[in-house]
């Protein structure tokens, strides 16, 4: 990578290898969640997770290229993280590690989202900033959801 370009366009494929990654392991960590609140959560998550694809299809759309994933080391090893806590973690303990290891997944995504929208506004990538500016709003709201959750009800568990 020699440009800001290639870095923007990099950058988005891992995103987006991410956010198709997260679509497998989701369903993983709702079932693993004790109670319903928390499935609930990690369900609705899930959902606007297939809404960010979408949204970043277009944002590559509005970059003239096709939507492809970049293998992204980042959400594996969070991912593979997770599991580690569903295999090991029980009772309450489960449940506040498994909100840990989302909102590490929430903040990495706040990372990527916040970088790659100013490069797109650097770049004049109009289009693709008022979209990734829309999902990096949503992944701040997600995380404000889980801390939520975790301080008024999981922590205190």
């Amino acid at each position: 990578m020699k440009t800001l370009q290639d870095a923007f366009e990099h950058t988005l494929q891992d995103i987006y290898y991410a956010e198709n990654a997260l679509t497998k392991a989701l369903p993983k960590v709702q079932e693993a969640a004790n109670g319903k609140k928390l499935k609930d959560a990690v369900a609705e998550h899930l959902e606007e997770t297939r809404q960010q694809i979408k949204l970043l299809d277009k944002v590559f759309k509005s970059i003239n290229k096709e939507p492809k994933g970049e293998k992204c080391d980042a959400i594996e090893g969070l991912i593979k993280e997770a599991e580690g806590i569903m295999d090991e973690a029980t009772g309450q303990a489960r449940n506040a590690m498994l909100i840990g290891a989302c909102q590490a997944v929430e903040h990495y995504e706040i990372a990527r989202y916040g970088t790659l929208r100013e490069w797109a506004r650097v770049l004049g990538h109009d289009t693709a900033h008022a979209l990734l500016t829309q999902i990096l709003d949503q992944e701040k709201a997600a995380n404000g959801k889980l801390t939520n959750l975790a301080v008024s009800e999981i922590n205190q568990a």
